[in-house]
């Protein structure tokens, strides 16, 4: 897989004409060089339906007159750029106009994306339907006809269908489509159908063709979803609705998947479709750079003109991003991720909240709360092993079952530690503790919100009864030790009974315990990192860092003066025994409406590092560059300064 990737969108309408007129190779190839591009992701198929090649399975757009994909092929290959073709597999907006009857429909009988005549858009299909038929032969003629380095098919996935046929064949099993879990059944049948025969027909003709289906976000505890995937590629525009958040929490999932990933951005201002909207260089330089800290190659979205002539601005702009990445993809292959903590993602282990990720944002909360202090992590589900970590974090509703709670017997009896989180720790029954966290529960604290006062300062708030918003829990010790209490209000807040703006004050009064340690870790009594992910208390984060630092104590691996809106990870690269240090620093703000911008580059300076590592360094390099820095090493704790910190800097570590 290569690091420098473009996917080129092209969802045309049948009411322009002149579709690729003004294509040209050698203008092609000039934005390709001028973009650092090595692999563009071209066009066979749109949402609109349309073929952008002769075709005898499918329609040629009618504004076009020459073979658009076969003349994309043949120049980026002749200056080796890779083409994997993409079809859209999901949408195909002139076919729903003749086989409505083929759509994917939800429980009020309405169809998918668009509910309603005067709303311009597309309609989904259902691949338990003649359709998948035709979307074959149209993959078939592809991978026949030309020389494709890989096949992307979009907007697929698990549905909950309720179409005639969908409802016919749960009838036919003796199924009731009235049970959500029949259906969601169905849905997964079909999809995994959908994926057998469309690899099978793939590697069929060309035998190891890369293969991936975008529905949009990897499933985290799915496995088996995920393989269905030759490699995985993270869709994850931070200007389109996914945020700078996002992108680091699944890339921390996959990476433990064993499958080759790459990280999706876009150059568009806002998302996908976006004509005349660019971002600024320096958010494509960060975004690029935060896959290659993740250990993902790199892939930024475009959207080609329907003239077919490839836009300057939009590869002076791709360019700026990756002529840095190509000088940097020499340190980045086959990078594994240093990991002192394991959270163990909610949506991995319940599949309750998965299916409403809403509901909680535990996971979400979680990341950014290691993010900002600058642990070294991973996002792990029920499959992974959880012997290489020192501490693994239950987020807020893990609930434990028997396979579970004999993993985390033989954790903990193999010395790692747990920070469990609001009801998380609890058996099957919801009310008792299935795991000894030193406390045992009594119910749910019947006042939201109350007060959390721990007994310790916090690095920067002190002491003091701090508000927690989150759902808290009535506990008493058995066998812990209180590291703070939990307060209730006067009362809740309400239309007879309210005081002040907000919430009522707390009543000062000691109402049990609210953090607890104990020989297995430590127990906090509220659902704090959903909080954090919707409030963003400092109190918060200040406690669970606490908790993490006392946990971890001296095997904590990575310590830096770097401010809380940087990232840092650690690689290691064991063929060429050499860690790398990742260091970045952006701050994105908000633009206008629920945009992330990230405009200013703000160098910092003299960044201190130390690592605790078993090997004995013998030099410390930054990368690119080649500068050699000074370092010391003392009981396995090397420390070095990094003078100037401009966005991304490596820092190489050779033993």
């Amino acid at each position: 897989m290569r690091f420098r990737q473009v996917h080129l969108d092209f969802h045309t309408s049948e009411a322009i004409e002149h579709i690729g007129a003004q294509f040209d190779k050698k203008q092609f190839q000039e934005m390709l060089k001028l973009g650092h591009v090595d692999s563009i992701t071209v066009f066979s198929k749109c949402h609109h339906g349309w073929a952008y090649h002769p075709s005898a399975v499918n329609d040629m757009h009618p504004g076009l007159t020459f073979d658009l994909l076969q003349a994309m092929i043949e120049a980026a290959h002749e200056i080796d750029v890779k083409t994997p073709v993409y079809l859209s597999a999901g949408l195909d907006e002139k076919l729903a106009r003749k086989h409505p009857e083929w759509l994917f429909r939800d429980q009020t009988d309405g169809t998918s994306w668009v509910n309603g005549f005067m709303k311009p858009g597309y309609h989904l299909f259902c691949m338990n339907s003649p359709y998948l038929e035709i979307l074959l032969s149209q993959i078939k003629e592809v991978v026949t006809n030309y020389d494709v380095d890989g096949i992307f098919l979009d907007i697929v996935g698990v549905k909950n269908c309720y179409c005639h046929n969908c409802i016919n064949s749960l009838l036919e099993q003796g199924k009731d489509p009235r049970d959500p879990n029949a259906v969601l059944e169905l849905g997964e049948m079909t999809y995994a159908n959908y994926t057998a025969r469309v690899n099978e027909t793939i590697h069929a003709i060309k035998p190891g063709t890369p293969i991936f289906h975008n529905g949009g976000h990897i499933r985290r505890g799915r496995r088996d979803l995920a393989a269905m995937n030759t490699h995985l590629e993270l869709e994850s525009l931070p200007t389109g609705g996914w945020g700078y958040d996002h992108f680091p929490l699944s890339a921390r999932y996959v990476q433990n998947l064993g499958l080759p990933y790459l990280g999706m951005t876009g150059k568009f201002h806002t998302s996908w479709g976006e004509f005349g909207g660019y971002k600024h260089p320096n958010a494509l330089r960060y975004e690029t750079a935060l896959s290659l800290a993740n250990g993902a190659r790199c892939s930024i979205g475009d959207q080609l003109h329907p003239s077919g002539v490839m836009d300057e601005a939009t590869y002076t702009l791709i360019g700026a991003a990756y002529q840095e990445v190509q000088a940097k993809e020499a340190w980045c292959v086959q990078a594994d991720n240093v990991a002192d903590i394991a959270l163990l993602s909610l949506e991995a282990a319940d599949a309750h909240y998965a299916a409403d990720s809403t509901k909680l944002q535990s996971d979400a909360g979680a990341v950014r709360m290691l993010l900002e202090s600058k642990y070294l992590f991973d996002v792990i589900d029920l499959d992974q092993h959880f012997d290489p970590y020192k501490v693994i974090i239950l987020p807020d509703r893990i609930v434990i079952h028997e396979a579970l709670k004999k993993k985390l017997q033989a954790f903990l009896l193999n010395g790692g530690k747990l920070l469990a989180t609001g009801k998380s720790g609890l058996d099957d029954a919801g009310d008792a503790f299935a795991i000894d966290l030193g406390v045992k529960w009594v119910c749910e604290n019947p006042y939201k919100p109350d007060y959390f006062r721990p007994h310790f300062a916090l690095a920067n708030l002190r002491n003091a009864a701090f508000v927690f918003y989150s759902l808290g829990q009535k506990i008493e010790l058995d066998g812990g030790v209180e590291l703070g209490q939990r307060e209730d209000p006067y009362f809740n807040r309400d239309v007879f009974t309210f005081c002040s703006h907000q919430h009522t004050p707390s009543r000062h009064h000691h109402a049990g315990p609210g953090m607890v340690e104990s020989a297995s870790g430590i127990y906090f009594a509220w659902d704090v990192f959903d909080d954090y992910a919707k409030m963003g208390s400092l109190a918060l984060k200040e406690s669970v860092q606490y908790a993490l630092d006392k946990l971890l104590m001296e095997h904590k691996t990575l310590q830096t003066n770097l401010p809380a809106q940087g990232i840092a990870t650690l690689t290691k690269h064991i063929s060429e025994k050499r860690y790398v240090q990742h260091l970045l620093y952006a701050s994105p703000v908000k633009r206008g409406k629920d945009i992330e911008v990230i405009e200013d580059i703000i160098p910092l300076y003299q960044i201190n590092v130390a690592l605790r590592i078993p090997e004995a360094a013998t030099s410390v390099y930054l990368a690119p560059q080649m500068d050699p820095l000074a370092f010391e090493t003392k009981d396995q704790l090397l420390t070095f300064t990094v003078p100037k910190l401009d966005l991304h800097q490596m820092v190489v570590i050779e033993y």
